[in-house]
């Protein structure tokens, strides 16, 4: 029980961490440029990540390059993430912006999860799943209306 309380309240720390992540970010990008910007928040991506590689004695890191290819690109993704956030932060506001952002997750992780892709253990489309999504999207549309 205490591992699961754990785990939650690590979640909702990384759900912090979005929530000011990505209006910091989008700011950055209105002030220097979307480019730019991104730029900046990935080389502290990397800074940090570099650090934290070292501080655990490199890992495995010399393994990067028998990894698929599908692994390599989360990178520009995050890309991708950041000039979507650039582009809705300042037509809607951070709270849409996040709402939508959510929204598209956790549709992307519900088709992962009923197809098994990226090696996660299959997980069926129920009745609660199939509501929870209604309730995300109806949420999100109040959010951005």
């Amino acid at each position: 029980m205490l591992e699961t309380i754990l785990v939650i309240l690590i979640g909702l720390a990384g759900g912090v961490a979005v929530g000011l992540q990505s209006p910091l970010a989008g700011a950055l990008g209105q002030r220097i440029g979307p480019a730019a910007g991104s730029a900046i928040v990935h080389l502290g991506g990397l800074l940090l990540s570099l650090m934290l590689v070292l501080q655990r004695g490199g890992e495995r890191i010399g393994e990067w390059a028998s990894a698929p290819w599908y692994m390599l690109v989360s990178g520009t993704l995050g890309v991708v993430l950041f000039l979507t956030i650039n582009v809705t932060l300042p037509r809607l506001g951070a709270a849409a912006m996040i709402a939508l952002i959510i929204v598209g997750q956790l549709l992307t992780g519900v088709l992962i999860d009923t197809q098994g892709w990226l090696g996660v253990p299959v997980r069926p489309l129920d009745l609660y799943r199939a509501a929870g999504i209604l309730l995300l999207l109806a949420g999100g549309w109040l959010l951005v209306r």
